[in-house]
Protein backbone atom coordinates (compact mmCIF):
# COMPACT_ATOMS: atom_id res chain seq x y z
CA UNK A 1 0.00 0.00 0.00
CA UNK A 2 1.50 3.35 -1.05
CA UNK A 3 -0.82 5.69 0.85
CA UNK A 4 0.03 6.88 4.33
CA UNK A 5 -2.61 6.02 6.93
CA UNK A 6 -0.56 7.26 9.88
CA UNK A 7 -3.09 9.97 10.73
CA UNK A 8 -5.95 7.48 10.79
CA UNK A 9 -4.04 4.96 12.89
CA UNK A 10 -2.73 7.57 15.34
CA UNK A 11 -6.16 9.14 15.76
CA UNK A 12 -7.88 5.80 16.29
CA UNK A 13 -5.20 4.88 18.82
CA UNK A 14 -5.93 8.09 20.75
CA UNK A 15 -9.55 6.93 20.83
CA UNK A 16 -8.47 3.48 22.12
CA UNK A 17 -9.44 1.81 18.85
CA UNK A 18 -7.49 0.18 16.02
CA UNK A 19 -7.83 -1.44 12.61
CA UNK A 20 -5.94 -4.44 11.26
CA UNK A 21 -3.78 -4.28 8.13
CA UNK A 22 -6.55 -6.09 6.23
CA UNK A 23 -9.12 -3.51 7.35
CA UNK A 24 -6.86 -0.65 6.24
CA UNK A 25 -6.51 -2.43 2.88
CA UNK A 26 -10.32 -2.51 2.62
CA UNK A 27 -10.51 1.23 3.29
CA UNK A 28 -7.80 1.79 0.69
CA UNK A 29 -9.73 -0.18 -1.93
CA UNK A 30 -12.88 1.73 -1.00
CA UNK A 31 -10.97 4.95 -1.66
CA UNK A 32 -9.94 3.70 -5.13
CA UNK A 33 -13.51 2.70 -6.00
CA UNK A 34 -14.91 6.00 -4.69
CA UNK A 35 -12.52 8.18 -6.69
CA UNK A 36 -12.97 6.13 -9.86
CA UNK A 37 -16.78 6.18 -9.71
CA UNK A 38 -16.76 9.87 -8.79
CA UNK A 39 -15.38 10.62 -12.28
CA UNK A 40 -18.72 9.64 -13.81
CA UNK A 41 -21.12 10.24 -10.92
CA UNK A 42 -21.35 12.89 -8.22
CA UNK A 43 -20.63 10.98 -5.01
CA UNK A 44 -18.42 13.39 -3.07
CA UNK A 45 -16.77 16.79 -3.47
CA UNK A 46 -13.83 15.46 -1.44
CA UNK A 47 -11.47 13.23 -3.45
CA UNK A 48 -7.91 14.16 -2.41
CA UNK A 49 -6.59 11.30 -0.28
CA UNK A 50 -5.67 13.19 2.91
CA UNK A 51 -9.01 15.00 2.83
CA UNK A 52 -10.90 11.71 2.42
CA UNK A 53 -8.84 10.15 5.21
CA UNK A 54 -9.76 13.03 7.54
CA UNK A 55 -13.28 14.06 6.54
CA UNK A 56 -14.70 10.68 5.54
CA UNK A 57 -12.71 7.86 7.13
CA UNK A 58 -11.67 9.37 10.47
CA UNK A 59 -14.91 11.29 10.79
CA UNK A 60 -16.97 8.15 10.17
CA UNK A 61 -14.91 6.08 12.62
CA UNK A 62 -15.13 8.71 15.36
CA UNK A 63 -18.32 6.80 16.25
CA UNK A 64 -16.01 4.41 18.14
CA UNK A 65 -15.90 6.97 20.97
CA UNK A 66 -19.65 6.71 21.65
CA UNK A 67 -20.73 3.34 20.22
CA UNK A 68 -22.92 1.55 22.79
CA UNK A 69 -21.97 -1.92 23.99
CA UNK A 70 -23.79 -5.01 22.71
CA UNK A 71 -24.97 -3.43 19.45
CA UNK A 72 -25.79 -6.18 16.96
CA UNK A 73 -27.54 -4.20 14.18
CA UNK A 74 -26.88 -0.73 12.80
CA UNK A 75 -28.73 1.22 10.12
CA UNK A 76 -27.05 4.08 8.25
CA UNK A 77 -29.91 6.18 6.90
CA UNK A 78 -29.12 8.42 3.93
CA UNK A 79 -25.73 6.75 3.50
CA UNK A 80 -24.92 8.60 0.27
CA UNK A 81 -21.47 7.48 -0.91
CA UNK A 82 -21.31 5.06 2.03
CA UNK A 83 -20.49 7.30 4.99
CA UNK A 84 -20.38 6.49 7.82
CA UNK A 85 -21.72 2.99 7.00
CA UNK A 86 -18.92 1.43 4.92
CA UNK A 87 -16.00 2.46 7.19
CA UNK A 88 -18.06 1.35 10.21
CA UNK A 89 -18.86 -2.01 8.58
CA UNK A 90 -15.15 -2.52 7.88
CA UNK A 91 -14.28 -1.63 11.48
CA UNK A 92 -17.02 -3.75 13.08
CA UNK A 93 -17.27 -7.00 11.09
CA UNK A 94 -19.37 -8.71 13.79
CA UNK A 95 -22.17 -6.13 13.57
CA UNK A 96 -24.85 -6.35 10.87
CA UNK A 97 -25.24 -3.13 8.86
CA UNK A 98 -28.14 -1.94 6.72
CA UNK A 99 -27.37 1.05 4.49
CA UNK A 100 -30.36 2.92 3.09
CA UNK A 101 -30.33 5.57 0.37
CA UNK A 102 -32.98 7.16 -1.82
CA UNK A 103 -30.84 7.25 -4.99
CA UNK A 104 -30.59 3.91 -6.78
CA UNK A 105 -27.34 4.85 -8.57
CA UNK A 106 -25.61 5.27 -5.21
CA UNK A 107 -27.01 1.97 -3.96
CA UNK A 108 -25.70 0.22 -7.10
CA UNK A 109 -22.26 1.73 -6.51
CA UNK A 110 -22.30 0.53 -2.90
CA UNK A 111 -23.32 -2.96 -4.03
CA UNK A 112 -20.13 -3.01 -6.10
CA UNK A 113 -18.12 -1.74 -3.11
CA UNK A 114 -19.55 -4.38 -0.77
CA UNK A 115 -18.80 -7.16 -3.28
CA UNK A 116 -15.23 -6.04 -3.99
CA UNK A 117 -14.42 -5.47 -0.31
CA UNK A 118 -15.94 -8.82 0.65
CA UNK A 119 -18.22 -7.27 3.27
CA UNK A 120 -20.59 -10.02 4.34
CA UNK A 121 -22.15 -7.91 7.10
CA UNK A 122 -23.79 -5.27 4.87
CA UNK A 123 -27.26 -5.10 3.31
CA UNK A 124 -28.21 -2.29 0.93
CA UNK A 125 -31.70 -0.85 0.57
CA UNK A 126 -32.98 1.59 -2.05
CA UNK A 127 -35.75 3.56 -0.33
CA UNK A 128 -36.74 7.00 0.83
CA UNK A 129 -36.41 7.50 4.57
CA UNK A 130 -40.19 7.88 4.93
CA UNK A 131 -40.78 4.57 3.12
CA UNK A 132 -38.20 2.71 5.19
CA UNK A 133 -39.65 4.03 8.43
CA UNK A 134 -43.08 2.63 7.56
CA UNK A 135 -41.86 -0.72 6.27
CA UNK A 136 -42.37 -3.45 8.88
CA UNK A 137 -39.13 -5.11 7.74
CA UNK A 138 -37.16 -2.14 9.09
CA UNK A 139 -39.45 -0.28 11.51
CA UNK A 140 -38.11 -0.48 15.07
CA UNK A 141 -35.67 -3.24 14.05
CA UNK A 142 -32.26 -1.69 14.76
CA UNK A 143 -30.19 -1.37 17.92
CA UNK A 144 -28.63 1.79 16.53
CA UNK A 145 -29.41 4.17 13.67
CA UNK A 146 -26.73 6.62 12.53
CA UNK A 147 -26.82 9.45 10.02
CA UNK A 148 -24.39 12.02 8.65
CA UNK A 149 -27.17 13.54 6.57
CA UNK A 150 -27.47 17.32 6.59
CA UNK A 151 -30.84 18.25 8.12
CA UNK A 152 -32.07 19.68 11.39
CA UNK A 153 -32.38 17.24 14.25
CA UNK A 154 -36.20 17.35 14.33
CA UNK A 155 -36.34 16.23 10.69
CA UNK A 156 -33.59 13.63 11.15
CA UNK A 157 -35.33 12.25 14.23
CA UNK A 158 -38.57 11.79 12.30
CA UNK A 159 -36.63 9.85 9.67
CA UNK A 160 -34.46 7.81 12.04
CA UNK A 161 -36.30 7.15 15.30
CA UNK A 162 -39.04 5.02 13.63
CA UNK A 163 -36.25 2.59 12.66
CA UNK A 164 -34.78 2.32 16.17
CA UNK A 165 -35.91 -0.53 18.43
CA UNK A 166 -37.17 0.49 21.86
CA UNK A 167 -34.10 0.51 24.08
CA UNK A 168 -31.84 1.44 21.15
CA UNK A 169 -30.31 4.74 20.11
CA UNK A 170 -30.15 7.22 17.24
CA UNK A 171 -26.81 9.01 16.86
CA UNK A 172 -26.57 12.02 14.55
CA UNK A 173 -23.18 13.22 13.28
CA UNK A 174 -23.17 17.01 13.48
CA UNK A 175 -20.92 20.03 12.99
CA UNK A 176 -21.19 23.69 13.90
CA UNK A 177 -23.37 25.26 16.58
CA UNK A 178 -26.09 22.81 17.55
CA UNK A 179 -27.34 24.31 20.85
CA UNK A 180 -30.29 26.14 19.29
CA UNK A 181 -31.17 23.11 17.16
CA UNK A 182 -31.21 20.86 20.22
CA UNK A 183 -33.26 23.26 22.33
CA UNK A 184 -35.90 23.51 19.58
CA UNK A 185 -36.17 19.77 18.99
CA UNK A 186 -36.97 18.39 22.44
CA UNK A 187 -40.75 18.17 22.07
CA UNK A 188 -40.46 16.68 18.55
CA UNK A 189 -38.11 13.97 19.79
CA UNK A 190 -40.44 13.18 22.69
CA UNK A 191 -43.39 12.81 20.27
CA UNK A 192 -41.33 10.24 18.34
CA UNK A 193 -40.58 8.18 21.45
CA UNK A 194 -37.09 9.53 22.06
CA UNK A 195 -35.19 11.30 24.79
CA UNK A 196 -32.18 13.46 24.00
CA UNK A 197 -28.88 13.00 25.85
CA UNK A 198 -26.21 15.59 26.50
CA UNK A 199 -24.36 16.06 23.17
CA UNK A 200 -20.74 14.95 22.80
CA UNK A 201 -18.41 17.61 21.37
CA UNK A 202 -14.93 16.98 19.98
CA UNK A 203 -12.36 18.33 17.53
CA UNK A 204 -10.76 16.10 14.91
CA UNK A 205 -7.10 15.78 16.05
CA UNK A 206 -4.57 18.27 14.60
CA UNK A 207 -7.36 20.26 12.91
CA UNK A 208 -9.82 22.99 13.83
CA UNK A 209 -12.75 20.87 12.58
CA UNK A 210 -15.33 20.79 15.36
CA UNK A 211 -17.73 17.85 15.41
CA UNK A 212 -20.43 16.56 17.71
CA UNK A 213 -22.74 13.63 18.28
CA UNK A 214 -26.37 14.09 19.23
CA UNK A 215 -27.38 10.89 21.02
CA UNK A 216 -31.07 10.07 21.40
CA UNK A 217 -32.44 7.14 23.41
CA UNK A 218 -35.51 5.34 22.07
CA UNK A 219 -37.74 5.01 25.14
CA UNK A 220 -41.15 4.29 23.60
CA UNK A 221 -42.62 3.03 20.33
CA UNK A 222 -42.90 5.71 17.66
CA UNK A 223 -46.59 6.55 17.00
CA UNK A 224 -47.90 5.11 13.72
CA UNK A 225 -48.43 8.62 12.32
CA UNK A 226 -44.64 9.00 11.89
CA UNK A 227 -42.80 9.36 9.67
CA UNK A 228 -45.25 11.54 7.76
CA UNK A 229 -45.62 11.36 3.99
CA UNK A 230 -42.62 11.93 1.71
CA UNK A 231 -41.19 15.45 1.85
CA UNK A 232 -43.20 16.59 4.87
CA UNK A 233 -40.54 16.05 7.58
CA UNK A 234 -38.09 18.33 5.78
CA UNK A 235 -40.63 20.98 4.72
CA UNK A 236 -42.48 21.07 8.03
CA UNK A 237 -40.19 19.85 10.84
CA UNK A 238 -41.99 18.67 13.95
CA UNK A 239 -42.02 21.11 16.84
Amino acid sequence: MDRDYTYLNTTLSSWKFSLSVDQIDQLDLFYDLLVEKNKVMNLTAITEFNEVQLKHFVDSLSICTVLPDNVKSICDLGTGAGFPGIPMAIAYPNIQFTLIDSLNKRVKFLEEVVAKLGLTNVSLIHARAEEAGRNKLYREQFDLVVSRAVANISTLSEYCLPLVAVGGKFISFKSGDIDKEISESGSAIKKLGGKINKPVFFTLPDTDIKRSFIIIDKEKNTPKAYPRKAGTPSKEPLS
